[in-house]
């Protein structure tokens, strides 16, 4: 939608109820509405033999080249290239092969639903994986993981952006699409330009997917875990992992706003989480998290 003078034209913003129904239209994430039967055989194969893990791989031609990919990585040093995806197995652990489980058929969903929209989506991408690695780190401090659910919420934590793209194209150009020099919060120009902001937008949409209310939390409040009605944890951890990984500049999340090193520090959803630590125990807790955050750059060279 381009004027006489090429300039893009200002789009107007949209009702509830037109944003609602447009979103009908949007493609359905089929390996999120079923990711735990996908995953059922992976995520209870921690007892199983390296040939019988190997084996649940090979149905999937996509993962096992991404397995062999990550493994072959510098991160691994191995001199020799592991060819054999039982070797594989065996470097990587379980736990590795989960995340790449996960990874695989979601980005693969996202990529057809960003469709053809002009943005950087590798960079995207290494953004939103790298907060789901880190997610993961963070939930560690403090309690169990809970599957594969806290990794999945990091990975998507952005799907709004993704479903502003597919379904409001104008508007995602005019948001994302040049330097906004109004000095505006990005969720405030998203609602002033679209009507809603990415984290609603991201809601509404999985939602009429039925996806489990876990995702459909995450999503809505990662910025503000603190309205989360379930699993504040978990939302509380996106929050601290995305700002992290923002910070720095693992990929681009779209918001291209300055993150201060240990801003994340006083957000609610450290709060959340490490608010009743001692001084000690943040200083541990910032330390670990700071180590954690400088070896994703290199994971990342194996997944995406």
């Amino acid at each position: 939608m381009i004027s006489a003078a090429n300039d893009p034209v200002k789009c107007v913003p949209l009702e509830r109820a037109v944003i609602d129904n447009r979103l009908k239209g949007c493609a359905c994430l089929p390996s999120l509405a079923s990711i735990d039967s996908a995953l059922k055989e992976l995520l209870s194969a921690d007892q199983r033999y390296t040939s019988q893990i190997a084996e649940i791989i090979r149905r999937d031609p996509s993962l096992t080249a991404r397995l062999l990919r990550l493994v072959n990585s510098v991160y691994y040093g191995i001199s020799t290239p592991v060819k054999n995806i039982e070797e594989a197995v065996f470097y990587l652990g379980v736990r590795q092969i989960r995340q790449l489980a996960v990874v695989t058929p979601i980005i693969e969903d996202l990529l057809r639903l960003a469709g053809n929209n002009r943005f950087n989506w590798p960079e995207f991408w290494r953004h939103s994986i790298a907060t789901a690695l880190l997610t993961r780190d963070v939930i560690d401090i403090v309690q169990s993981p809970n599957e594969e659910t806290d990794y999945v919420g990091g990975l998507i934590h952005d799907v709004g952006k993704i479903v502003m793209a597919s379904a409001f194209p104008d508007h995602f150009r005019q948001i994302y699409g040049g330097t906004d020099e109004s000095g505006k919060d990005l969720l405030e120009r998203e609602r002033e330009v679209l009507g809603v902001d990415h984290a609603e937008l991201g809601a509404m949409y999985l939602k009429k997917q039925v996806l489990p209310e876990v995702f459909v939390n995450i999503v809505q409040f990662h910025h503000q875990p603190e309205k989360a009605r379930e699993n504040g944890n978990i939302v509380a951890a996106v929050q601290v992992a995305d700002l992290l990984v923002r910070h720095a500049k693992i990929g681009k999340s779209g918001n291209n706003a300055e993150v201060a090193e240990d801003s994340w520090m006083e957000t609610t959803g450290w709060q959340i989480l490490f608010g009743r630590q001692s001084a000690d125990e943040r200083s541990i807790t910032r330390a670990s998290l700071k180590r954690s955050l400088e070896r994703i750059p290199i994971i990342l060279e194996g997944l995406v």
